[in-house]
C-alpha cells in the first residue's frame, strides 16, 4: 500500500509539527482535534513554522504555502480518518485516554488505515488491544523542532507485523527523517531514556531548593558548552507533558520519588495554570524570558 492521506490527532506541540512536515514533503493531511479554537491555533503555530522552516532549512515561500493547502482540519473523527492510510496520534500522554480513543477510533477507520501512537513515554502494547488491529499498530515518536532534529523513533510490540512496521521506516524516510529502529519495547525509547533524565535532574534540584531555575541552566550551559538548558526546555515541552510523563512513571513504577514529583508539578503548576510557553509562565515568564537577555551568562 501507497502512503499518501496521513490523518494527525491532536494539533498540539507535536502534533501540529507532525502535520506542517508531513504536508510540507508533500502528504494530503488531516488534522483532528477536539476543538475548533484549537484548529485554529493550529493555523497560527502554522504561520510560524513557515518563518522557522525558512530560517532554519532555507525552504521557499511556496513550498511552504502549497503545504499549508494540502492540510485540511476537522473535529470529526469519522471525517477525519475516512480515507486515512496512515494515521499519528499526538494526545495527551494518559493511558486510559489513549484506550477510549483508539477504541473508538477502531470502529471508524478503514481497514487499510496503519495506527501509529507519537507518545513518548507509553508502551503499544499498553494499548494495542484497543486498537482492533494490533499487527497495524506501533509507535512513531518525533523530536521537538522535528524539522531540524529529524529524528523519528519506530518502535512495534509483539503483536506488530514486520511489513507494516517497515512501511513506517519508509514513511519516516520520505518526510527527512533520521529512522531510528528500536527492537525491544523500551518506556522512554532512546530519545527521552536519555531526555527525561536530564529534566528530571533540573526539576529535582529546582524542587528539592537547592536552586533556581537560572541558576540550573546557566550551570549546564557554562559546564557542558550547550544552549540546550533543562528548566527552559521543561517550559517548551509544556508543563502538561511534564506532569502527564511523571504520573505515567508513578503508575508505572509505584516509587514514591515519581509520586512527589507528580504531585509537585500539579500543585506548583498545573494547578496554577503555569504551562509553560503557551500560558506565559512556567519556570520563566513569557513571551520575553530571562534566558533570552543577552547578560544572561553574566
Amino acid at each position: 500500500m501507497k502512503i499518501k492521506n496521513v490523518t494527525v490527532f491532536g494539533s498540539g506541540v507535536l502534533g501540529a509539527q507532525i502535520a506542517f512536515h508531513a504536508a510540507f514533503h508533500g502528504y494530503h493531511v488531516t488534522l483532528f482535534d477536539i476543538k475548533e479554537e484549537l484548529l485554529e491555533n493550529a493555523k497560527l503555530k502554522f504561520e510560524e513554522f513557515k518563518k522557522l522552516y525558512q530560517q532554519d532549512i532555507n525552504a521557499t515561500a511556496a513550498d511552504l504555502d502549497a503545504a499549508v493547502t494540502r492540510i485540511s482540519f476537522t473535529t470529526d473523527l469519522a471525517e477525519s480518518v475516512k480515507d486515512a492510510d496512515l494515521t499519528i496520534e499526538a494526545i495527551p500522554e494518559n493511558v486510559q485516554i489513549k484506550k477510549d480513543f483508539y477504541t473508538k477510533l477502531g470502529t471508524l477507520a478503514p481497514a487499510k488505515t496503519i495506527f501509529c501512537t507519537n507518545s513518548s513515554t507509553l508502551l503499544p502494547s499498553q494499548f494495542a488491544a484497543e486498537t482492533g488491529r494490533s499487527e497495524r499498530f506501533l509507535a512513531l515518536h518525533f523530536a521537538n523542532y522535528l524539522w531540524k532534529n529529524n529524528v523519528a523513533e519506530i518502535m512495534g510490540h509483539s503483536g506488530t507485523d514486520s511489513e507494516i512496521f517497515e512501511q513506517v521506516v519508509q514513511f519516516a524516510k520520505t518526510i527527512g527523517m533520521l529512522t531510528i529502529p528500536i527492537y525491544k519495547e523500551q518506556p522512554g525509547y532512546v530519545m527521552n531514556s536519555l531526555l527525561v533524565p536530564w529534566l528530571i535532574a533540573g526539576l529535582d534540584l529546582y524542587r528539592n531548593g537547592v536552586a533556581d531555575a537560572s541558576s540550573i541552566d546557566k550551570t549546564w550551559m557554562k559546564t557542558v558548552g550547550a544552549n540546550l538548558r533543562p528548566m527552559a526546555m521543561a517550559d517548551l515541552v509544556g508543563m502538561t507533558t511534564a506532569y502527564n510523563v511523571t504520573k505515567s512513571y508513578a503508575e508505572l513504577t509505584g516509587e514514591e520519588i515519581w509520586k512527589n514529583r507528580r504531585d509537585f508539578l500539579k500543585e506548583n503548576f498545573i494547578d496554577r495554570n503555569k504551562l509553560g510557553i503557551t500560558t506565559g509562565e512556567g519556570f520563566y515568564k513569557y513571551p520575553n524570558p530571562a534566558y533570552q537577555a543577552a547578560d544572561f551568562l553574566k
